[in-house]
Order: structure tokens, then sequence, then C-alpha cells
């Protein structure tokens, strides 16, 4: 039940890969700047379950996604949506109570570092050198993006391991969606487990509604978050890692802070430090790096 496989591509990051690991990074960056529209006016649980249902709902429209899939395969695809939408989902606005959401950026951006190590336990067999720096760097990178924004919350145990288990989760759910996306496509695939997240959140969307007010902006908001940020994103991410692999296909996640950092600038009057355009630099080396060749 619990398997991955490396990719139908070895060969370095052609247009394709960079065209998904950059529609990722926008899309995922962008959501942090939803994500508090739509607080003003939704309880954390209602946007969880309002992301999940509209990314269904969307999926549903596309003819290739109501393809079939087999019955092998459903046990799979039920937990892929509780590790990948339905518990990361509801741990993150739960976290963020004690933690700010530069150190939640930061303990996210781990995720490619616990993919790569889940994808080495189960393949049995130890990640390029190259990668490995390159994800080393990329996560360093990713610190120095961060870091001036360091403090300027309240830090608590409880919300880092939250948070840390929340991308324990997503790694592991990138690669057990490898070998599920080379067989059936991605589309049947995660339109089914937004499905399954849907339902399994629904009870905390039905505790938030007293909570919860009707706002345009919010509304706005959580329909993007749920159309783009959580249907159309989660298909891209199981595609890219479907061609190139879990270990590598995580580097997007290094690119999220970059794009929440210009969003702060230009939408929110927000200041960039000098450290964190370095940062970005040695983003984009560690990318390059993990991005070239898988070697036999």
């Amino acid at each position: 039940m619990i398997s991955t496989s490396t990719g139908t591509r070895s060969e370095s990051f052609g247009a394709a890969e960079w065209g998904l690991v950059s529609f990722l990074a926008l899309t995922w960056g962008a959501s942090f700047l939803f994500i508090d529209i739509a607080l003003d006016s939704l309880s954390p649980g209602v946007i969880t379950w309002l992301r999940a249902a509209l990314g269904a709902a969307a999926l549903s429209l596309v003819p290739a996604a109501r393809g079939s899939v087999d019955s092998q395969s459903w046990p799979q695809i039920v937990l892929l949506g509780f590790t990948w939408i339905a518990v990361p989902f509801t741990l993150f606005p739960l976290a963020q109570q004690w933690i700010d959401s530069s150190l939640a950026g930061i303990l996210n951006a781990a995720m490619p570092l616990f993919a790569a190590a889940i994808a080495a336990l189960l393949l049995r067999r130890l990640p390029a050198r190259i990668h490995v720096a390159g994800l080393l760097i990329g996560f360093a990178g990713v610190i120095l993006v961060t870091l001036p924004s360091w403090g300027e919350g309240d830090n608590a145990v409880l919300g880092i391991g939250l948070v840390l288990l929340a991308t324990l989760l997503y790694g592991f759910s990138v690669n057990i969606a490898v070998p599920l996306q080379q067989a059936h496509g991605a589309l049947p695939v995660v339109l089914r487990a937004q499905v399954i997240a849907a339902l399994a959140t629904l009870p905390f969307a039905l505790f938030g509604l007293g909570d919860s007010s009707f706002e345009w902006a919010g509304a706005g908001a959580v329909f993007v978050l749920g159309v783009f940020g959580t249907g159309v994103a989660l298909v891209v991410m199981a595609s890219l890692v479907g061609r190139v692999g879990a270990s590598r296909g995580g580097v997007a996640i290094y690119f999220i802070p970059i794009v929440a950092v210009i969003l702060g600038v230009v939408f929110r009057d927000e200041s960039i430090a000098p450290l964190s355009i370095l940062g970005m630099v040695v983003v984009l080396g560690g990318a390059y790096l993990a991005s070239r060749r898988e070697e036999p």
C-alpha cells in the first residue's frame, strides 16, 4: 500500500518541468495572501473545507478527471486524501495560532528534504550527491529569505510540532502520488483525493460556521484558493512528481517564500531586506542543482 517509484523522466528539467514549477511557485506563493484575506471573514475550518470542495468541483468539470481507476488503487487514494489535503490543511491554521507565518513557511520548506528521505527509504536508494547538495542549498536559501522576519510572533513547541507533522505528511504524500499518477494520470487521482478530503473536513466546517460571515473579498479569496491553489495546483504537483520523482519535484516548494515575499512588497507595502535577496539567489542555485539529470 505504501510505495513510490522513480519519475518517468531522468533528464535535467526542461521547459515543461520549469513551467510546472513556476505555476506552483506563483499559485502557492500567493496562497498566503489569499488566506489572510479569507481569514477576515471565514473560520479556518470553513476555509479548509471550501478549498477541498471547490477544488473537487472544479476538477469534476474536466471529463478526463472522471475517468475510472482500478479498485486496487483506492486505498492509496483514500490515504492521499487524508495525508495530502485533509490533515495538513487542518494542521496549518491550528499551528499558526501559536507561531508566526514566517516560521511556518520555513518549516514547510523542509518538505523536499522529507520527500527525499522518504523516497530513499521506499526505493532503498540514496539520491545523487548533486541533488542532495541542491536540496540542502535550497533550504539554506529559504532560511535566508525569511530570516529578517523571524521573531515577529510568539513561538510555541506545539505549533512547531503541528507544522512539522503537516510537512512530513506532504513529503510522504508526494511519494505515494508518483505511482498513482503514472498509472491513472493526475486528474482522476487528485479529484478523488479531494472528494475524500472534503468529506473528512466537513465537520470542521460546520463547527466553524458560527464564526464566519459572508464578504465578497473573503469569498473571492477562498474561490481562488480552492479552484487554483488546491484543485489545479495539486494536479500540477502530481504531474511534476510523476515526471521527475518526489525528490526532485519537491524543489518547487523552495520558491514559495520568494513569491510570498515579493507579493508582500507589491500588495502590502512590506519591505524586503538585502538578506532576503541573497536568499533568493541561493534558492535559485540550489534548485538548479536539484534539477540536474538523474543518473542511473
